[in-house]
This record gives structure tokens, C-alpha cells and sequence, in this order.
């Protein structure tokens, strides 16, 4: 396996509009980030990623690129860019870009021209088509609910957008499209960047003809009759950005990949083939989603999880790197998903930061996961404002369905769980401002915050410190092999990782009772010695004990 600095890194993901206010607007920014570089360097991150700051109207918080080569005004300017990188790179982090390829924003320079005339030399950057039988060009469903089409008075025609109307896609099949957005690749690594998380990539190819979908709506893992995802061809597309745009570099990428099977992982991140280093796959985040898709909260249990972890940890030995994570800045808070933020906060927040971080691949922290915040409950949609959940509020309501029932699912799926603002201490707006923010804080930044937590040896904030440091200390728990232990355990998961003679058991009770724990036979032969957990642990050569609630004891075997 080949050793190379992206793997042994822990990435952590800022949301710059809720991460820090520095010029006290309500709004996070550059220079919001470079004053807190100290407390991620200490916090042992070595790769920041940050979400778009690129020019935008912010119709989908900067997903809405109006120019990918200047800043949104919100967030600073380019010196202000140029001023983080070089603070990053003083520190020994290194930084990586949001890369939005799949579309633009409506603003874009390109779509005002593409939008002016049918004969415009830009027409063919965007997807355009004539009505249908006097309707949309087909029956496709915009990601954020909706038709997919939007009509355009001027032309009269109709543009595709897979997300809001004003993010219209973009015409990869267009070979001049794929170079302007090359270029920009390479203008960007050439002032100094580190690499890049590719947004929505799975996307960029349609299927030929655009026709209808069966079932338009059907948004869950691997739905091979969609029209969008993962299309036959699509490896044309990537492996152009990364011969031209990646491999002159020394940078990771991360591609965000809905929709990839297993059997697929060399032509997007096998060793030698791949077009990126590593892939977000969704199949672990999309677990609770009922048969409506990720709208219709359903309950998960610990087999399912054991399932999809396992099958991309033993599927990517010797193939390819996995990307780790639980929660980003589309995702609610972990903790108020797979854990117990009222009973058991502190001990399930560090049970199931041991549970992915200890894995084959490159763990990511989402700001905020490492103090363990959780999902807010909003009692108003006007507090919301993520324009995918008005969009879904809309077609709820459009369909008379029941409105309490409409929110309950809003407070615990919104992405916006995601998007309140960095809860640094308890002062007024917790730190993050000296005004009102954009969006609701929390209302338990009181009690959950980064100040609290510093003072506390036993915090959840320590806690992530120790685990890091644990995994940097030791490549067991970087290039191990992962093998799965007790899969038939309803509320324990176990794995160990193995290299070079160095053997390690993570055991995780995922849930607030106390199952018995018997050690598997092939592993009683071994001594034990406890070198991390989450409560206080006194059975650490015993065979058989009792795990308490949401405990997370890591042993190395000798």
C-alpha cells in the first residue's frame, strides 16, 4: 500500500458563513477563519477544507458560482484568500477548495450570455431544450423537489437545473466547457492551493436524450434508472480533470459521489486509474431514509450500518482510500442522529467519533462535531434558510399534507442543522458575533461550546484530541487492515486493525443499555492494554463483561 501524506491527514470542514464573524455583520469570513487557525492546529488538523467562497448571489449558501476566480463579498476579498493561505501553510496545514463543476449560478457571466439568444456562442454551455407536448422537456425532479426545468420568457425554451433554478447545469458534453473549467482548476493550484472537494461530480453526465424516469423522485443509493448519476461515459469526463487539471500537482481530491457502487471504485479511486484520491460515498448517511427518500425519516439499526461499513472498508483494501465522515454541512449532527444527545451527550459524541475515526482512510470533522454539537429544533420556518427546505415545505403544502408532520421532518433532516453558528463560549451569539447572526444559534451553546470544553479534561473537545493523536501515533490505524468482529451483535461494534505485528480492537456499544461483551475466540490469545476510552474502564483482560451505555474502549493486542 502506498504511504502518502493525504492519508495519514485529519481533514476539517469549515462552513465559512457559520464558522467565525470577524467584522461583526452576522456573517463568518476569512478573516474569521485565520483567527482560529491556532485552536486547529492544536485541535491536530492537517488539511482545512472550506466551502465555497467564491462570488455569488448565495441562492444555495455559495453552491451558486457567479465567479470562480474572486471571492463573495460576504466572506472578504482575494488578499484576504491569499492571507489564509499563507497562515495555513505557516502553520503546516494545508487547505482545499470547494469545486463546483456541475453548474453555476444563473449570474455567470457565461448563462447571462447563454440566456440571451438562441444563436449566442455560450448557448451550448447550459442544457437547453424546447417544451415537450407543451410541458417540460422531460419528467425529471430537481434535487431540491420540483421540476428540474426552468422556462425562459426570452428564449422560450427550457434549462435544466438538478438543484435550484437559479444553478443551472452545465453542458459537460461541450469540450470547450471542460477546458474553461480546467483552466480554472489549474489557476487555482497554481496560486497555491492544496486540492479540492468536487461537489455533486456523480452528476456531470446526463443520460443521452434526457428521457423520462420512471420514478423521477427516487433520490436514494443506486437507482440505475436515473438520467443524472454516475451515467454510462462519465469517466471521459473525470479522468479529463484529472490528467489535465490534477496530476502536474502534489494535492488531494475528494470527490463527493452519490450513487457509486463498490464495483466502480477504480475508475474513480483505484491507485494507478483513479480520477480522484478518495470518494464521499453516502450509502452510511443515507440509512434512516424511508421509502419517500430522504424526506421520510425512517429508523436504522446497528446490522445495516455494521454492513455498509464493513463492504467499503474491506472493499477498498488494496483498490483504493476511503473518505470518513458522519456529519458535513448537508448532513444533521451525528449525535442527534446515531446517538443519545439528551441522555448519554458526552459518552455517545465520543463513542462514535472513535467508531469512524479509527476506520481505513481519511477521517473529516465537521466544525462543531468536535464539541459535539447537535440539531436545533426551529419551531418556525422563518428561522430556516436553506432554500431546499422551502422548496420542500412548498410542495408538502401544495399537496395537503400535514404541516406538523412537514416540520417534524424539516428539524430533523434540514441541512441547516449543520449551518448555526459555531458555538465558541457562552457569551452573547455565542462568540461567533457581536450581532445577531445570519441564522438562529443554538439555543444550547450555553452548555455545548468550545470555551467550556477547553477547561474540561474530560470534554468531548479533549476527547478528539486524544483520538487523533492516538491515530497519528500509530500506523495500525492508518494503513491497518480492518476486519469486522461480532457482526450478529445488535448493539456492539467491533473491528480491529492490523500492520506490521501491531493489533488493535475498537469496541463500540451503540447503545444505552449494557450488553455483554464475549471476546471472539481467535482474539482471547492475546494480552490486552486499554489505550483509549470514553468512561471509565476496568475489565481490560476480562473475556466476558458488561459495556456500558455508548462506551468506546480501544485495546492494543499483544
Amino acid at each position: 500500500m502506498r504511504k502518502i501524506w493525504w492519508k495519514e491527514a485529519i481533514a476539517y470542514e469549515i462552513y465559512p458563513r457559520s464558522f467565525m464573524d470577524s467584522n461583526g455583520d452576522g456573517i463568518g469570513d476569512l478573516q474569521g477563519i485565520i483567527s482560529k487557525l491556532d485552536y486547529l492546529q492544536e485541535l491536530g488538523i492537517d488539511v482545512i477544507w472550506v466551502c465555497p467562497i467564491y462570488k455569488s448571489p448565495n441562492d444555495d449558501n455559495g453552491y451558486d458560482i457567479s465567479d470562480y476566480q474572486d471571492i463573495m463579498d460576504d466572506f472578504g476579498t482575494m488578499e484576504d484568500f491569499d492571507s489564509l493561505l499563507r497562515e495555513v501553510h505557516k502553520r503546516d496545514m494545508r487547505i482545499i477548495l470547494d469545486l463546483v463543476l456541475n453548474h453555476t449560478s444563473d449570474e455567470h457571466p457565461w448563462f447571462v450570455e447563454s440566456r440571451s439568444s438562441r444563436d449566442n456562442p455560450k448557448r451550448d454551455y447550459y442544457i437547453w431544450r424546447d417544451a415537450k407536448n407543451g410541458a417540460e422537456p422531460n419528467n425529471w425532479e430537481s434535487m431540491f423537489n420540483g421540476s428540474a426545468w426552468e422556462y425562459d420568457e426570452v428564449t422560450e425554451q427550457y434549462y435544466l437545473h438538478l438543484y435550484s433554478r437559479k444553478q443551472p447545469d452545465l453542458n459537460m458534453e461541450n469540450p470547450i466547457v471542460r477546458q474553461e473549467l480546467v483552466q480554472m482548476i489549474r489557476w487555482w493550484l497554481d496560486k497555491g492551493i492544496d486540492g479540492f472537494r468536487v461537489d455533486a461530480i456523480s452528476h456531470i453526465k446526463k443520460l443521452p436524450g434526457l428521457p423520462d424516469m420512471p420514478n423521477p423522485c427516487n433520490l436514494r443509493y443506486v437507482d440505475a434508472t436515473e438520467g443524472h448519476r454516475n451515467i454510462r461515459g462519465i469517466g471521459e469526463f473525470i479522468q479529463q480533470f484529472k490528467h489535465e487539471g490534477f496530476a502536474s500537482y502534489d494535492i488531494m481530491t475528494v470527490g463527493e459521489a452519490s450513487g457509486i457502487p463498490i464495483s466502480q471504485v477504480d475508475l474513480w479511486i483505484g491507485e494507478k486509474n483513479g480520477a480522484f484520491n478518495m470518494i464521499f460515498q453516502f450509502e452510511h448517511v443515507n440509512i434512516d431514509f424511508g421509502p419517500e427518500g430522504r424526506w421520510d425519516c425512517a429508523p436504522w439499526n446497528l446490522a445495516a450500518l455494521k454492513e455498509i461499513m464493513n463492504k467499503w472498508q474491506t472493499g477498498l483494501e488494496g483498490i483504493g482510500w476511503n473518505a470518513l465522515y458522519l456529519e458535513n454541512h448537508d448532513q444533521p449532527r451525528s449525535v442527534s442522529r446515531f446517538g443519545d444527545p439528551v441522555h448519554y451527550h458526552k459518552e455517545s459524541s465520543k463513542m462514535l467519533a472513535t467508531f469512524y475515526m479509527l476506520m481505513q482512510g481519511t477521517p473529516f470533522i465537521y466544525q462543531g462535531q468536535e464539541i459535539g454539537m447537535t440539531n436545533v429544533e426551529f419551531n418556525e420556518l422563518s428561522d430556516y434558510r436553506d432554500v431546499e427546505i422551502y422548496n420542500f415545505y412548498r410542495e408538502r403544502l401544495m399537496d395537503q399534507k400535514d404541516i406538523e408532520d412537514t416540520m417534524r421532518r424539516i428539524r430533523y433532516r434540514a441541512r441547516d442543522n449543520a449551518r448555526t453558528p459555531m458555538q465558541w463560549d457562552d457569551t452573547v451569539h455565542s462568540g461567533f458575533s457581536t450581532v445577531v447572526p445570519w441564522i438562529r444559534i443554538n439555543p444550547n451553546y450555553h452548555e455545548i461550546n468550545v470555551a467550556k470544553q477547553i477547561s474540561d479534561p474530560d470534554s468531548i473537545l479533549h476527547y478528539y484530541k486524544m483520538l487523533i493523536a492516538l491515530r497519528k501515533g500509530n500506523e495500525a490505524l492508518i494503513y491497518g487492515k480492518y476486519e469486522s468482529w461480532l457482526m450478529d451483535h445488535r448493539e456492539i461494534f467491533a473491528y480491529t486493525r492490523t500492520f506490521e505485528g501491531q493489533v488493535f480492537l475498537v469496541l463500540l456499544n451503540f447503545s444505552g443499555n449494557t450488553p455483554e461483551f464475549i471476546i471472539p475466540q481467535e482474539l482471547s490469545k492475546y494480552s490486552r492494554q486499554v489505550v483509549l476510552t470514553n468512561v471509565e474502564h476496568t475489565s481490560q483482560n476480562k473475556d466476558t463483561f458488561e459495556m456500558k451505555p455508548y462506551e468506546a474502549v480501544v485495546y492494543q493486542l499483544n
